[in-house]
């Protein structure tokens, strides 16, 4: 599957308080993973304007993410969401990213586009920044492809170890959406239970116990999820590709493995190669112990590249 990779380097000026979680040596160690995997890194020239945004979010929760850079130091949305000087920029760049990776695909320039960016976005909710996210990226990105090229449905699937409370709240409203989360239970942000499903049956939640490894990871999205996909049909499968589910990571309980990411890179290339016409657009989310990060980063896109 012909695989690009897109970043933007304001992603690296998005900063937190020293020994925060969320750092720019993430994206430097996805982006040495990508490398890593002979991937030349693209810089994206795409910048998401309000009216992007406002397809996902409420103008008040713009209005407050614009108002609230401050110009020196930083400042705090919730309980760890932080701005600093160029964290705006980061987020509307790592939006635009996902909207720039759409349009290569619809144009067939990739089939498959992988965007490094920061900060985050599966948890930003339509009216509320939170866990380290100000803007719900891929969820933008999924609009954009529905509303500026026309799709009918579109399948939003997050490995993140974390549930992608924010794309939920976004795909219970969009019934052309098909959200799939297999997530730890229990850990941030506390919701993904199973019997969360939505008011349009459009959301797929897996809650995993801790200590979970790869079979039964791999089973339950077998199980669940690419079947889900086969009789949904999407014309375009988007990734919140995070990758804290790793068993180094320092931020959950599960006990994931590069090949596990790999499996996953190219189980999903071949959902998107038999439902949506080979289109994936994948979005860094989490991954917080960097050498696991640059590892699974790079076992992902090779998988993809080799699918």
């Amino acid at each position: 599957m012909k695989t690009l990779v897109l970043t933007h380097r304001s992603g690296l000026e998005h900063r937190a308080p020293e020994g925060h979680p969320e750092h720019a040596g993430r994206l430097e160690a996805a982006l040495e993973g990508a490398r890593g995997a002979g991937f030349d890194v693209l810089q994206s020239t795409r910048k998401a304007d309000r009216a992007a945004l406002e397809r996902v979010h409420a103008p008040a929760l713009i209005d407050q993410v614009f108002d609230a850079e401050p110009k020196a130091g930083w400042a705090q949305i919730d309980m760890d969401t932080y701005m600093g000087p160029g964290s705006l920029a980061a987020a509307l760049f790592a939006a635009g990213a996902g909207m720039e990776a759409v349009d290569t695909v619809m144009a067939g320039g990739a089939e498959a586009v992988f965007v490094a960016a920061r900060p985050p976005g599966h948890h930003a909710e339509p009216d509320r920044a939170m866990g380290f996210c100000l803007f719900n990226s891929i969820a933008v990105a999924a609009a954009h492809a529905l509303e500026a090229h026309g799709l009918s449905r579109v399948a939003v699937v997050d490995i993140d170890v974390h549930h992608g409370n924010g794309t939920q709240a976004w795909a219970e409203t969009e019934k052309r959406a098909l959200f799939a989360s297999i997530h730890q239970g229990w850990i941030y942000p506390g919701t993904g239970a199973a019997h969360e499903t939505g008011r349009h049956g459009n959301i797929i939640n897996l809650p995993m116990e801790q200590g979970t490894t790869g079979g039964a990871w791999r089973a339950a999205l077998e199980a669940r999820v690419f079947e889900s996909l086969a009789r949904f049909e999407p014309e375009m499968i988007f990734v919140s590709a995070g990758f804290d589910a790793h068993a180094a990571d320092p931020l959950a309980g599960l006990s994931l493995l590069e090949d596990d990411f790999a499996w996953a890179g190219s189980a999903l290339a071949q959902a998107a190669r038999a439902s949506s016409a080979s289109r994936l657009v994948c979005m860094l989310e989490g991954g917080y112990d960097c050498p696991a990060l640059a590892r699974s980063v790079g076992a992902f896109l090779g998988a993809l590249e080799a699918a």
